[in-house]
């Protein structure tokens, strides 16, 4: 069954593209944001009660994870921004998305707990 069946064509004149470009540049900007938070709190954490080798080490790390993921999420953004319709992820770019968000998720946990 096709997406379209079951829809009179009126119905699918309505239909505005631009809501689900919209919706995937917002996640891409809350992620971002999200991780941007990580960072900031990974800084914090390294740096409360001085700073030590180890925690000078979590924070580079985390750093480093979000400006890659970073440099991923905003590219994605300009694409979306832009109006165009954004090309697949290519395998490397989304391996970098997908571990890069988890590596952070893992940081956030650590300095939560």
């Amino acid at each position: 069954m096709s997406p379209t069946e079951g829809l009179d064509s009126g119905s699918a004149e309505r239909r505005d593209p631009g809501l689900q470009p919209e919706r995937t540049r917002l996640a891409w900007r809350r992620t971002t944001l999200s991780g941007s938070v990580v960072a900031v709190l990974a800084v914090k954490t390294a740096l409360h009660g001085g700073a030590s080798a180890p925690g000078v080490v979590a924070c580079a790390v985390c750093c480093a994870l979000w400006l890659g993921f970073l440099l991923v999420a905003h590219r994605r953004i300009r694409v979306l921004a832009a109006g165009d319709v954004p090309a697949l992820l290519v395998p490397p770019q989304a391996t970098i998305a997908v571990l890069c968000t988890v590596a952070m998720a893992a940081c956030g946990a650590v300095l939560v707990f």
